[in-house]
């Protein structure tokens, strides 16, 4: 082996003994913890008893075994494989497998609608795939109008798809030992996908570095309060297949030594129970609403022993106080932290109510403050020439190693995105007197009304107060006279009926007169993602002639 030790430029670092690598992660930690659990499934969250629990050295030996059976299979280096997978201990070990390949893993929402599906198989044109059997179905229409055969299948809810091995078969026969091939930091190991709430989801093109450094930022924050980091026992029930939480979670308890609990999906009464039964020491509970619920589930069973819980990590919205009160009840000391990024950026900003508590008794839940970036982060707020502004609402930008590479061929949305020499969030943000930033809006989402500019999320907040609305979306719809109108689509409390004079009436106590809404709309449910983040194209393509006709 020649190593060069003349070149102070342009170095590539590939060599193992140098190298960083997602498909390394196991293997590196098989020489400090071997034999303790690195990934364990909660019930409903592993096909196969086998990788119910599974250690370091079986991790490595797993994801190993993957990527023979890749190369087997006639894949390359770069080669795409498709994800059609929920959260599950499989699923997560496949992406290592793939990463240890030298190939690119593309996990994809299974909500998407099929045709969507069909373009992105077309688009990242994978050679292999790998699903769950429960999911099959939805899948079916896509693989068949695109040709993509199952490689494999995820035994959750069924058996093997027709033709396929399960993903124990796969690998059964397969080598344990570490594949070959040269990586590099800046290749690119998985794309991921934007939620694809105002057009067609983006491949969001994420490096080995990039993972690595998000991944180290946060597990900074998931071992506050433990005397090692390696007693962090982190638990997850939100997706972490296809959602960037993957990049900031799990990876973040590997590279601290801790153990990941990976359930299928977040229902609270099951996050109750699995915190409890295998002594979470971290959480990533997602939305303030989901918080909220696992707080009442925890209020109604005090026998669920959740004291050893030291960091609760949220986003999405602002966490009341009363809350948090709540949850401190059952775990003393609990950290909790918000946290504000995207796909394509992940350092985030953070907001820790108990760094900033004055701030967060006189503004949560109404005004959604996220705090300042992460020391891995660069973050201004520009207006639309890319001037630092203060005091008023515009585009956060950002710069950090844990920044997407660009969007899969898609060079046009990529030059606009990192235009300036930053990226633009399409957060609309504001920074207050003392630095803090808040949380405006998605621009996109920010209703233009009479010359004035109404931030969704501050009327949906106000509405999530009122005692019969459970949920609120608002959006702008065309109007003759306003040019767009302010709406509310609400669901209401469990057996509640909102009544649309009483809720407009509720909302004008609280908010100026040009933010309040013109009509409530009362649905059974709201079009989402599983990130619980609230498909409003598709409200605003539903309701686009509501003000043609006359209010009832």
């Amino acid at each position: 082996m020649d190593i060069d030790v003349t070149t102070l430029r342009g170095r590539r670092a590939v060599q193992r003994f140098e190298r960083t690598s997602v498909g390394d992660v196991f293997e590196r930690l098989t020489w400090s913890y071997p034999d303790e659990v690195a990934v364990a499934g909660w019930a409903g969250a592993y096909g196969e008893e086998a990788f119910a629990r599974v250690t370091y050295r079986q991790a490595d030996e797993t994801a190993n075994r993957l990527a023979h059976a890749l190369a087997a299979a006639g894949l390359e280096p770069g080669d795409r494989v498709l994800m059609f997978c929920e959260n599950s201990v499989e699923a997560f070990l496949a992406k290592v497998g793939i990463a240890k390949a030298g190939m690119v893993a593309v996990p994809l929402n299974p909500n998407l609608a099929s045709d969507v599906v069909a373009h992105l198989i077309e688009l990242t044109g994978p050679k292999f795939a790998i699903v769950d059997a429960e999911l099959w179905p939805r899948a079916q229409h896509a693989f068949d109008a695109t040709g993509l055969a199952v490689g494999a299948t995820i035994t959750i809810g069924g058996g093997p798809v027709a033709g396929s091995p399960s993903f124990g078969g796969l690998i059964a026969e397969e080598l344990t030992t570490e594949p070959d091939v040269e990586i590099h930091g800046d290749d690119i190991w998985e794309l991921l996908f934007t939620s694809g709430t105002t057009s067609l989801p983006k491949g969001a093109m994420i490096s080995h570095s990039s993972t690595h450094m998000a991944a180290l930022n946060f597990a900074l924050s998931l071992t506050r309060g433990l005397q090692h980091e390696c007693d962090l026992r982190l638990a997850v029930f939100l997706p972490v297949i296809y959602h960037i939480g993957d990049q900031i979670f799990p990876f973040a308890t590997f590279l601290s030594g801790g153990s990941l609990l990976i359930g299928r999906r977040p229902v609270p009464d099951a996050v109750a129970a699995a915190l409890a039964a295998e002594r979470s020491t971290a959480l990533w509970a997602g939305s303030p609403q989901f918080v909220g619920g696992l707080a009442a589930e925890l209020d109604a069973h005090p026998e669920l022993d959740v004291a050893g819980l030291r960091v609760l990590v949220y986003g999405w919205g602002a966490l009341s106080p009363a809350v948090l009160e709540q949850l401190e009840k059952h775990a003393p000391g609990l950290v909790t932290l918000g946290i504000f990024g995207q796909t394509e950026a992940i350092a985030c900003h953070r907001f820790w109510p108990t760094k900033w508590p004055d701030v967060h008794r006189a503004t949560a839940p109404a005004v959604n403050y996220v705090g300042v970036p992460s020391p891995l982060l660069a973050s201004d707020v520009v207006d639309e020439s890319g001037e630092p502004v203060r005091g008023e609402p515009g585009e956060a930008v950002y710069r950090s190693p844990a920044v997407t590479a660009g969007y899969y061929r898609n060079p046009e949305a990529t030059a606009e995105a990192f235009r300036g020499g930053w990226f633009h969030s399409g957060d609309s943000a504001t920074v207050d007197a003392d630095g803090l930033r808040i949380m405006v809006d998605r621009y996109k989402d920010i209703v233009k009304t009479g010359g004035e500019n109404v931030s969704s999320m501050r009327v949906e907040t106000v509405l999530m107060s009122h005692p019969d609305v459970l949920r609120a979306a608002v959006i702008g719809l065309p109007h003759d006279r306003w040019g767009e109108a302010v709406t509310a689509v609400v669901v209401p409390q469990p057996g509640a009926t909102p009544v649309e004079a009483d809720v407009i009436a509720f909302c004008k106590e609280r908010l100026a007169g040009f933010e309040t809404p013109k009509r409530i709309v009362v649905a059974d449910a709201l079009p989402e993602t599983v990130g619980g983040k609230i498909l409003k194209y598709k409200l605003r393509a539903a309701h686009a002639a509501l003000y043609s006709t006359p209010a009832p």
